[in-house]
């Protein structure tokens, strides 16, 4: 854990990426060596003189125990790539963020992810499509992966939450950092349940090319992406072109040929995406087990232990409950129990 505040130092070189921190890892072997070597050395590790010189400027700008510091006041965590907290599935492509940065919990369960992305500007159609498809999967154990954005992004995270499950916000900029600010509270809920996600230190804000490079984590970290209503120029196509450059699965909601919002949509269906029309149909293609009722029930209860099932009587009830609007009395048929 000590060397970690050395990798969020060198996260402030700005010249600094993925390749060029395996060179300097696999000459110095450790954060702390890399921060305190002479320029020879940095060369010598294959820094050209511009980035070498950057790395020991930074050294007279920035402190490893400050920067340690302000994480911890604003309530934020700092892992490498080596830690076994950072998700395993960034660690498969080809340029994983050295060091990422979190509020909230990330947790091992949200390997079994979906990323759900879309429009700013999605119509009632697309709105209602979003929220239910991202209860259906949350309600079956899927982490709801997505942008924090205006729109889908939104809706989505949102009725992850209202489910009681978790969702994950991956953003392009700091964490003591809001954006859109119009999600300041929504990003204060996904923090407590679930995780806000960034690879960029605290202080930087978000800027236009720092969003495609968010859309990859967002892909790159789920096992499939599903786009719902999304036009031709979105920003949405960087997500998905990164879910196809890592070989992960796209999925698509289809929408009317007359709306502009579903133009991306209705074109990359065409081109091989699977159509969704169900959340049954993203589980299936990901080879996921579906929750029964009895499992959701028991998720609920850890979530909330009021919800705790007191008799068999209870229990014989609430296991005729499914996603699907039911009468009272059907329940109590299906249950073959009296009327008390």
């Amino acid at each position: 854990m000590e060397q970690i505040k050395y990798w969020v130092a060198l996260g402030r070189v700005r010249l600094l990426g993925t390749v060029r921190f395996r060179r300097l890892e696999a000459f110095f072997g450790e954060a702390e060596n890399v921060w305190q070597g002479s320029l020879s050395e940095l060369k010598a590790a294959g820094m050209e003189d511009r980035v070498a010189k950057q790395i020991i400027a930074a050294r007279d700008k920035v402190s490893p125990d400050d920067e340690m510091a302000k994480l911890a006041s604003s309530g934020v965590k700092a892992v490498n790539w080596h830690h076994p907290d950072y998700p395993s599935r960034l660690k498969e492509i080809h340029d994983p963020p050295p060091v990422l940065y979190y509020k909230g919990e990330l947790l091992a369960s949200d390997e079994r992810s979906v990323a759900i992305v879309g429009t700013r500007s999605p119509t009632t159609y697309g709105r209602e499509v979003a929220a239910t498809l991202t209860a259906d999967l949350a309600r079956n154990g899927i982490t709801i992966v997505s942008g924090l954005a205006l729109g889908i992004d939104g809706i989505s995270h949102r009725a992850a939450l209202d489910t009681g499950e978790r969702t994950l916000a991956v953003v392009a900029n700091g964490l003591d950092i809001v954006y859109p600010k119009e999600h300041a509270s929504l990003s204060q809920r996904i923090s407590e349940r679930g995780a806000v996600v960034s690879e960029v230190p605290l202080g930087v804000r978000p800027a236009p090319r720092s969003f495609p490079r968010r859309n990859r984590l967002i892909s790159d970290i789920s096992l499939g992406t599903l786009v719902v209503e999304a036009r031709e120029a979105s920003g949405a196509r960087w997500t998905v072109y990164h879910a196809l450059e890592q070989d992960r699965e796209v999925f698509c909601v289809p929408g009317s040929i007359l709306s502009p919002a579903s133009h991306l949509t209705n074109r990359l269906i065409q081109e091989g995406a699977k159509l969704v029309s169900s959340a049954n149909d993203v589980m299936e293609e990901l080879n996921l087990s579906v929750v029964g009722p009895q499992i959701e029930m028991r998720l609920a209860q850890e979530s909330n232990p009021e919800l705790s099932v007191n008799d068999d009587g209870e229990s014989k009830l609430l296991g005729q409950l499914d996603h699907e609007p039911i009468h009272i009395d059907d329940i109590r048929r299906r249950a073959s129990m009296p009327i008390y």
